[in-house]
């Protein structure tokens, strides 16, 4: 009451903190199914009454944790003393849990409803898969005997795994799974987990299959539903390890040993079948390696050594290359916690350092680094910055080079060397907040494009609905402006309606993620055919960012002068600097409070859209000529819509000019008390004044940015690299 008074928490959510945690704290001290799951929760709740911890005692019950676009993902702790209790104790280890973070019980719970509608849909095979998150093997084996309880045959992963392994796994032609989890929270912190869940192509399931496994079991789910197979009491047949072609020393493989099998070998093979040049030509590449205490350590390094890159330099400083889920080399002091993103210019600077730090006299011969996240899925380059340039990033010789551009280039070299479609039949997928530097060098090269919203899961869906001839006329999201909600998968489309699209030449978005779709798959659970997996896949970009780098240095020049070449200086597509931030800058705003704050902030940019339709409005000095709101309702259960206010999932947008190339915009996070910060500046520069050009629009971009956090009353807690 006294935080509510003050305004550091609404109404709305003071209401249903209310409401919920007494009941909801009732219901888990009384139910004596609990006891027999995790012997040890309700220690870890009277700890927390024993300290008087009431906030996070309040945060944990507050109400039960939010199933997203793609799976769940949440705190397992907010401190690092909790986690470290995880790590040395076990999934029962006494700390505060509650239906609000990320434990044992959550994750079976949520798992029961995940078996029981697959049950109910006639599902019978899962893969399951985890990365290097603390006790990740343990949860991914709970869930595997929770599975196998329920009649499924499950094939588990005999080691920590990149997410790609898995999603190229389900479809794999000698498993023909029906759905597939990885327990990861991606590039999140350390005090952090979830799952990643995936249906039988490999892609996320679409909104009307996840609403009604969300609305109709996992809903319903209680700890009653949670069941347990051992692994080793399973018949043969009924389970398999996933792994290489030989079995792992020091792992027990609970009597199954017999029942490897290798999923490795085929995902190299499958990944090698996209090289454009020699497989395994002379490589005169000088490149380094960072698996960010991920799962990418040992696919990554193979790959590139599969196709000619010997030499290799693994970053090992701190233990970068080392499974760790407390992420060492990443700051966890309170409130400072830092992600583990190789798309964070933060992160790239930390892996520049220990580059350094291993390899103090190659650090100017060295061309580039690659970088994935925990789990592999997000793939980061830095790379050399050419010393007239350099001043633009702080007079250093390096710069992490962003996806947008990174993605540009590969279409662009895939343009220019790929032989296995022609451009009147291709088509290109990205999400609304990728640059535009891709439409417009998609289409100068006769290729369609289709923008959808964030994330993979609208990217798959939208190239499906491409190879099915189901892609609508739309524009701004709606067939007709007078819709109320934007349509589930797609924001606009260009030169797509001959019916003659039939392949995707890759899907991408601003978040490194990358992948190449293909022509149309021989039947729903299947890859496209000459395609890859329905997913973002980091592995797969880092192999086929290294063959452009090594060709781009054969030939005299770098990734860096590529894109000024063919992409910037190319006069129908023009500079474009794409400007990002989110909001914080790490994590999320906390709790209850952070709910508040969160709203806020919307409520302040839904005023700007209201001024911006009024007329006259600018940002920082800039007019706005338009807005829009993105909303496709996907996220009411979680916000009610109200007369006053309507959660805008996709953002607001504000556009500065008539061709819709310049615009900000500000994203919320559906499942997190977090926002994304997207601004796009374009203009057609010429040799002479592309620096002077490149330097004027990252300076109008930084100085919107500050200008949107001074309006929004939400400033950085820490300072932007």
């Amino acid at each position: 009451e006294t935080n509510l008074q003050a305004g550091k928490i609404d109404q709305q959510s003071f209401d249903l903190a209310t409401k919920n945690t007494m009941a909801l704290l009732e219901e888990w001290l009384s139910d004596p199914k609990i006891d027999e799951l995790s012997p040890n929760l309700k220690a870890g709740i009277v700890e927390a009454v024993e300290n008087k911890e009431w906030e996070p005692l309040v945060n944990a019950f507050r109400k039960k944790m939010s199933f997203g676009t793609g799976g769940i993902r949440g705190l397992m702790a907010n401190d690092k003393k909790s986690i470290i209790r995880l790590k040395e104790d076990g999934l029962d280890a006494v700390f505060l849990k509650g239906p609000n973070t990320l434990n044992n019980l959550v994750l079976l719970q949520v798992s029961a409803g995940v078996a029981q509608f697959g049950r109910d849909k006639g599902f019978n095979k899962i893969v399951i898969g985890y990365d290097s998150r603390i006790r990740g093997y343990d949860f991914a084996k709970a869930i595997a005997e929770e599975f196998l309880a329920y009649g499924f045959t499950v094939y588990l992963f005999d080691a920590p795994c990149p997410y790609p392994e898995v999603t190229y796994a389900i479809p794999f032609k000698d498993i023909k799974a029906h759905m597939g989890i990885l327990v990861s929270a991606s590039h999140n912190d350390y005090r952090y987990n979830g799952y990643k869940l995936s249906c039988g192509n490999g892609s996320q399931f679409d909104p009307e299959e996840r609403a009604e496994m969300y609305d109709d079991y996992i809903v319903k789910s209680t700890p009653d539903d949670v069941k347990s197979l051992k692994i080793e009491d399973t018949p043969e047949g009924k389970f398999f390890w996933l792994g290489g072609e030989s079995l792992l020393p020091d792992f027990d493989y609970k009597g199954h040993e017999k029942s490897l099998m290798d999923v490795h070998s085929p995902h190299r093979d499958h990944i090698k079948t996209f090289l454009l040049k020699d497989v395994t030509a002379p490589r005169k590449l000088n490149m380094g390696y960072c698996a960010f205490h991920g799962a990418g350590r040992i696919a990554v390094p193979r790959l590139l050594k599969d196709i000619g890159f010997d030499d290799v330099k693994i970053i090992s400083h701190n233990g970068l290359f080392e499974l760790n889920g407390m992420f060492p080399s990443f700051c966890s002091d309170p409130g400072m916690e830092q992600q583990p993103d190789p798309g964070d210019p933060r992160a790239a600077k930390v892996e520049v350092e220990a580059f350094k730090a291993d390899f103090p006299n190659d650090w100017e011969a060295n061309d580039i680094i690659i970088g994935t996240d925990p789990d592999a899925d997000r793939c980061g380059v830095v790379v050399k910055v050419p010393e007239d340039q350099q001043f633009l990033f702080g007079d250093r010789d390096y710069m992490l080079l962003p996806a947008d551009d990174l993605w540009a280039l590969l279409i662009w070299f895939r343009l220019k060397f790929d032989t296995d479609f022609k451009p009147e039949e291709a088509f290109v997928t990205l999400s609304h907040t990728t640059t535009d530097a891709i439409v417009k060098l998609a289409l100068r090269y006769g290729v369609g494009v289709i923008k959808t919203w964030v994330g993979f899961a609208a990217l798959s869906a939208a190239a499906r609905n491409t190879w099915e001839n189901r892609v609508p006329v739309i524009h701004e999201g709606k067939k007709d402006p007078s819709d109320e909600l934007c349509d589930p998968f797609i924001q606009d489309v260009w030169e797509m309606h001959n019916g003659q699209r039939r392949y995707d030449l890759g899907s991408m978005e601003q978040s490194s993620g990358f992948s190449l779709l293909g022509f149309p798959p021989k039947d729903k659970f299947s890859l496209g055919v000459k395609g890859h997996v329905r997913d973002k896949d980091g592995t797969f970009a880092a192999v086929l960012v290294a063959e452009i780098a090594d060709w781009a240095k054969k030939e005299g020049t770098t990734l860096f002068e590529l894109i000024d070449k063919y992409v910037y200086l190319d006069p129908q597509v023009g500079l474009f600097v794409n400007y990002y931030e989110p909001d914080p800058l790490d994590g999320e705003y906390p709790g209850i409070e952070g709910d508040r704050m969160k709203k806020a902030f919307l409520r302040r940019a839904l005023g700007m859209y209201q001024f911006a339709k009024a007329g006259n409005f600018e940002i920082a000095g800039v007019p706005v000529k338009d807005a829009v709101i993105y909303r496709t309702g996907k996220y009411d259960h979680l916000y009610i819509p109200t007369d006053d206010f309507k959660f805008p999932d996709e953002g607001v947008r504000f556009y500065f000019d008539d061709e819709k190339l310049n615009h900000l915009t500000i994203r919320p996070s559906g499942t997190t008390n977090s926002l994304r910060f997207h601004i796009q500046l374009h203009d057609y520069p010429t040799e002479a004044n592309l620096i002077d050009m490149k330097k004027e629009l990252r300076a109008k971009a930084r100085e919107m940015a500050d200008w949107l956090r001074e309006t929004l009353q939400a400033p950085r807690t820490s300072e932007v690299e």
